[in-house]
């Protein structure tokens, strides 16, 4: 048996064709690929069952999620799933960006997931790494992303066990809450605030680096 962790990336797919040609999912999977110990498959909700079926679950340790216009087409028995395998299970959920919004998310953490407002300026970005010894963050040192979205505190979620790091936006004078985590039940949550699908982002080696420490502390591997 396989010791690597198995991911599950799951995107919507309506993210830009010139921007992610295989979707978000498809460019994490492609980067997740060429690490010795994680093997990924994607996902999506056009698949059967939604893609997240009892059976495709249960050989997950980790969920990534990417949702963004259709959250109210994940089906209650999607979400009720993924809450059974988190909670009972400690399958891991990585949501991302505007799946703050996300069903499973709002669910798991038992919050509406809202954030104050919403700018699409496409301004630069500064993350700040907060908490350097955890684990999600070795190996990043702060960094910029050139254009992004930003979203304004207070954000409508449980006081997290962990906030790993914080986004400076609109020239420093908005400061979010951009990597947090949380245990819920048996499973770990890692969510990450950056990442409009207008830009980039996914590519960028900084954050790349985040999505995989994020993978492997919500396997319980670090």
């Amino acid at each position: 048996m396989s010791d690597k962790i198995r991911v599950l990336a799951w995107a919507e797919l309506g993210e830009p064709k010139d921007v992610y040609p295989n979707g978000i999912s498809g460019a994490l999977a492609e980067h997740l690929r060429g690490l010795p110990d994680i093997e990924v498959r994607t996902a999506s909700l056009n698949d059967t069952e939604q893609g997240v079926s009892d059976a495709a679950l249960a050989q997950t340790d980790v969920l990534i999620w990417f949702g963004h216009v259709k959250h109210g087409q994940v089906a209650q028995e999607s979400v009720d799933r993924i809450l059974r395998h988190v909670k009972e299970r400690g399958m891991g959920y990585l949501p991302l960006h505007s799946s703050h919004y996300s069903k499973p998310l709002k669910q798991l953490t038992g919050t509406s997931g809202s954030w104050r407002t919403y700018v699409e300026n496409g301004k630069p970005a500064r993350l700040i790494v907060v908490d350097p010894s955890h684990p999600i963050v070795q190996g990043i040192e702060d960094f910029t992303i050139p254009k992004e979205e930003w979203y304004g505190e207070p954000y409508d979620v449980p006081t997290p066990e962990a906030v790993v790091l914080v986004g400076l936006y609109d020239e420093g004078r908005e400061v979010a809450r951009d990597g947090i985590a949380w245990t819920i039940g048996s499973g770990r949550v890692f969510y990450f605030r950056p990442g409009h699908e207008t830009y980039p982002i996914y590519f960028m080696p900084p954050v790349c680096r985040i999505i995989e420490n994020g993978v492997r502390w919500c396997a319980r591997r670090v």
